[in-house]
């Protein structure tokens, strides 16, 4: 990155769309690649987490993704978005280092797996804002436990906010495969997340701490006035 790195970041609205961006980097003005990848950062980091799970190696298939994009930017053509076609880049990135790594886990292994994840049963106690921290945590974890192919298509649809047609010609699958995914990624989750309310019920309401010690120092101080 050349000196605009370490400005202040440059304003992605008052510059069009992405499309408009592209053509003033082929123009020369190289330095607003930064505003691609600025706009496009979380979406490229979410797809490639979903692909890989970890986040080392999502970050590395970003930069990747990136250069390869910069390489062969004058190949896009604008038959779709820019968004998808950059996209797209990063998917079969991380599908390569994937089959470098030649590591696949199923939801049913990953599933024996222990994993703690405590949730706070009281919104109201000191422990609220460690509460969002840990509820953040297990939903990333139960997401991470989905089959590959249900984990991608769930982080591109309900958490990126793609479309059915645009996942389709990311992943190169029909459209109707993609609602299917969707649908029993969603199943998944809705059955772990129930498993986990039950066995966190037990403990919902719980009376202790400040509150408890109060209700016995005003009971002790009352009954020493009786």
């Amino acid at each position: 990155m050349n000196a605009h790195s370490t400005e202040q970041p440059l304003e992605r609205r008052e510059l069009g769309t992405d499309e408009d961006v592209v053509r003033r980097v082929l123009a020369g003005e190289v330095h607003l690649y930064e505003v691609i990848m600025r706009r496009h950062n979380r979406r490229l980091y979410r797809v490639a987490r979903s692909i890989l799970r970890e986040d080392d190696e999502a970050s590395d298939v970003m930069q990747d993704a990136y250069v390869r994009a910069y390489e062969h930017l004058a190949q896009f053509k604008g038959a779709g978005t820019f968004s998808t076609w950059l996209t797209r880049i990063a998917v079969y990135e991380a599908f390569a280092r994937l089959r470098r790594r030649g590591r696949h886990a199923s939801f049913d292994e990953e599933e024996a797996e222990h994993e703690d994840c405590v949730m706070a049963t009281n919104p109201r106690t000191p422990e609220q804002s460690a509460h969002d921290a840990e509820l953040r945590a297990f939903l990333e974890r139960a997401i991470d436990r989905l089959p590959s192919d249900f984990r991608t298509v769930f982080m591109m649809r309900a958490m990126e906010e793609m479309s059915t047609a645009d996942v389709a010609q990311v992943l190169d699958i029909p459209e109707e495969t993609v609602k299917t995914r969707l649908h029993r990624a969603r199943g998944l989750l809705r059955r772990v997340l129930t498993q986990r309310l039950e066995m966190s019920s037990k403990d919902a309401f719980s009376f202790a701490g400040a509150r408890c010690d109060h209700v016995v120092r005003q009971v002790l101080r009352r009954i020493g006035r009786s």
